[in-house]
Formats: C-alpha cells, sequence, structure tokens
C-alpha cells in the first residue's frame, strides 16, 4: 500500500518555496523523514508540510497553487 502525506491545514498548497525556485521534491523522486515537500499557505502565513516517513517514487496529487482541506492527500509514494 502506497504512503501518504496529507495536508495539516486548509489553505493554497505550494510546491516550490518560491516561482522562480524549484520544487521541494520532484515527481518520482524520494523524501526522507522530516523532508519538507511543500508549503501551505494560511492567511498569508506560510506553513510547512513535512513527509513523515521515508519514501520514494514521490506521485503529486495536489497540485502547485490547489486550494485544499485539512486531510487531503497531497502526494502518495512507495
Amino acid at each position: 500500500m502506497a504512503k501518504q502525506i496529507r495536508s495539516p491545514l486548509p489553505g493554497i498548497f505550494y510546491r516550490r518555496p518560491a516561482p522562480d525556485q524549484p520544487p521541494f521534491v520532484e515527481d518520482g523522486g524520494s523524501v526522507e523523514a522530516g523532508a519538507v515537500v511543500g508549503l501551505v499557505e494560511v492567511m498569508k502565513s506560510f506553513h510547512e508540510v513535512i513527509a513523515e516517513e521515508a519514501g520514494t517514487n514521490v506521485r503529486f496529487v495536489a497540485e502547485n497553487e490547489d486550494p485544499i482541506t485539512v486531510g487531503v492527500v497531497l502526494a502518495e509514494m512507495d
């Protein structure tokens, strides 16, 4: 079963630290536990989305700048 990274907050999901920067994690990439995989903006405050466990072959379900709710799956990984 695929591991999931879920949103801790409602808001706007960002895959990049800034518009001119590369994504925190590329599709198909890998992450370590504790790595930042994105940001959620809530009322002009940005909150890091952290991978709770390591994984490979990361597949993002949420796109950059998607509005999201609490608990929605942002990415899946092996």
